[in-house]
C-alpha cells in the first residue's frame, strides 16, 4: 500500500489515538464507543499483522472483568508502592550531558514546535505514554490535512518533527517499556497492549525512516 494512501494515512493517525485511549484507566466507554472496533479497522488497512494484534487485544479486553484491568492497571502503573512499568518517558530515557552542540531533546520543546498543548487540569506528567501517543495522533491528523490541502512544505515539515520525536524520544523508551508491562501484567490485555504499542511505533519508526 502506497505510503501516501489516504485510508493508510488516515489508519495511522487513528492507530496514535486509538492506543492512547488504552493507556488511560479502562471503562466500560472502551466498549461502549467501539474502541477496539475501531482499531481493529484502522490496523486492517495498515498490515495483517497488525490487525491480529488489534483482534487479539480486544478479545483480550473482553475476557476480563473491568475490576481486574482496574487492579492490574493500577499496579503496572499508578503504584502506590511500586510501579511495576513507569509510564513516563524521563524514566527510560539518561538524557546526555548538555553542550552547546548537543543540546538534552526535551519533550515539552518538541510539542511546543508541533503546536501540541496540554490542557492546564491535566494530572499526569507531559511524558506519559498517552500523551506522547496523542502528540503522534496530533501530527499524523495535521500531517494528513497539510497533505489534503495541497501544502507540501508543511507536510515535510510535520513528518521531520514526527521522525524527531520517535528516534530521540519515544522510539527509545517503547522498548525497555514495553517489556516491564509483559514482564508484569498479570491481564493478558495489557501484555497484548505492550504488543502492539511496541511494534506499531517500530513500523512507523521503520515507514519514517525509508522517506
Amino acid at each position: 500500500m502506497s505510503d501516501d494512501d489516504p485510508a493508510a494515512a488516515m489508519a495511522r493517525a487513528d492507530m496514535y489515538r486509538f492506543l492512547s485511549a488504552c493507556y488511560y484507566e479502562p471503562e466500560q466507554a472502551f466498549m461502549e464507543e467501539k474502541l477496539f472496533d475501531s482499531m481493529l479497522i484502522a490496523a486492517q488497512r495498515l498490515s495483517p499483522a497488525l490487525a491480529g494484534q488489534a483482534k487479539h487485544l480486544g478479545e483480550a479486553f473482553v475476557a476480563e472483568d473491568l475490576q481486574t484491568l482496574l487492579v492490574d492497571y493500577t499496579r503496572l502503573f499508578l503504584g502506590p508502592l511500586q510501579v511495576r512499568a513507569q509510564p513516563y518517558g524521563s524514566s527510560w530515557l539518561k538524557a546526555p550531558e548538555a553542550t552547546q552542540d548537543n543540546p538534552p531533546p526535551a519533550v515539552l520543546d518538541l510539542y511546543s514546535e508541533g503546536g501540541f498543548e496540554l490542557d492546564a487540569e491535566f494530572a499526569e506528567l507531559p511524558d506519559h505514554v498517552a500523551v506522547e501517543l496523542e502528540f503522534l495522533y496530533q501530527l499524523a491528523y495535521n500531517r494528513n490535512q497539510a497533505e489534503v490541502t495541497g501544502q507540501a512544505d508543511v507536510a515535510q515539515k510535520i513528518d521531520d518533527l514526527q521522525r524527531r520525536f520517535l528516534t530521540e524520544h519515544l522510539g527509545l523508551w517503547v522498548e525497555p517499556f514495553a517489556a516491564a508491562v509483559t514482564s508484569a501484567a498479570e491481564a493478558a490485555f495489557y501484555r497484548e497492549l505492550a504488543d502492539i504499542t511496541r511494534a506499531f511505533v517500530q513500523a512507523e519508526i521503520g515507514r519514517l525512516a525509508a522517506h
